[in-house]
């Protein structure tokens, strides 16, 4: 499981980049004071002792891997990683084989290919950031390692959120579904420019990326339908995973540490009494 000083690292950047990346230009004055706000979803990981739905991020896995990937790097997660989400130790390393890696150098101090093994990053879908902008009209698509986070209001975790607000909130998960799923045609008197798609959840209304999703771009091996709503479920619920890999074991920490302050209280109580039993 990956550490989370790392992804903090990276917070910064990303915030900045799922902005920069996806804005087209200055949208109508009217396009921005008509955003809807995402929809609360009901989460498999809301609550205390929520969890990931495996087989949904396993079904989110796919949508990225043959979607997102093209288009959308992954930087922060290693192959080994996915046996988190159910994937056999076999499985992981035939999918990581699935691509190739240059390393080196060898003892002739020449560098080489070989297949991506488990320790290995996922692959990116460019090899640097310029090119990344070169081939998106100038706008390098953002790594989408923490985007359910960047998201989240002030960067929060699911945990900080629902402390925060314990009745109905918002996720960065609940904007991110949103936005794949609120594709749609403009309405009246909102002008989208040459290039721009309108999306009534991004702010402003235009968004340079083109709806990403289509019923049945994917076929899943357990049978489930890949209709729209689903896919862009089940790879909300893959990136939020892939943002707090650790946050099923942050929730099994709490919990042990409020039943031991439970108890120290408890015990704490019965020796005041025992203490002061003459005095009262």
């Amino acid at each position: 499981m990956m550490k989370p000083t790392i992804k903090t690292a990276f917070a910064a950047f990303v915030t900045a980049a799922a902005v920069s990346a996806v804005v087209l230009g200055t949208a109508p004055a009217q396009a921005a004071g008509n955003v809807a706000t995402p929809a609360v979803q009901d989460w498999s990981f809301k609550g205390l002792f929520g969890t990931f739905d495996r087989a949904s991020a396993q079904r989110g896995y796919k949508v990225y891997k043959e979607v997102c990937s093209a288009c959308h790097s992954l930087n922060l997660i290693k192959f080994r990683n996915l046996q988190d989400l159910g994937f056999s130790e076999a499985q992981v390393k035939a999918l990581a084989a699935e691509y190739e890696i240059q390393d080196g150098p060898n003892d002739d101090g020449e560098m080489f290919t070989r297949k991506r093994t488990p320790s290995d990053p996922l692959p990116a879908p460019f090899a640097n950031e310029k090119a990344a902008a070169a081939a998106n009209n100038g706008k390098a698509p953002p790594d989408l390692s923490l985007i359910t986070k960047a998201r989240a209001q002030g960067g929060d975790s699911v945990i900080k959120v629902s402390l925060k607000h314990p009745g109905g909130f918002t996720l960065g998960a609940d904007y991110v579904y949103a936005l794949l799923t609120g594709y749609g045609e403009p309405p009246a008197g909102v002008e989208v420019p040459d290039g721009g798609n309108y999306n009534k959840y991004f702010p402003g209304g235009v968004i340079a990326m083109a709806s990403p999703l289509a019923a049945d771009a994917v076929e899943f091996s357990d049978g489930t339908k890949a209709t729209v709503a689903q896919m862009a479920h089940d790879v909300t619920m893959f990136l939020s995973w892939a943002a707090e890999p650790e946050l099923e074991a942050r929730k099994r920490l709490g919990v042990k540490v409020m039943l031991f302050l439970l108890v120290l209280t408890g015990m704490l109580f019965a020796l005041k009494r025992k203490i002061w039993s003459d005095i009262h």
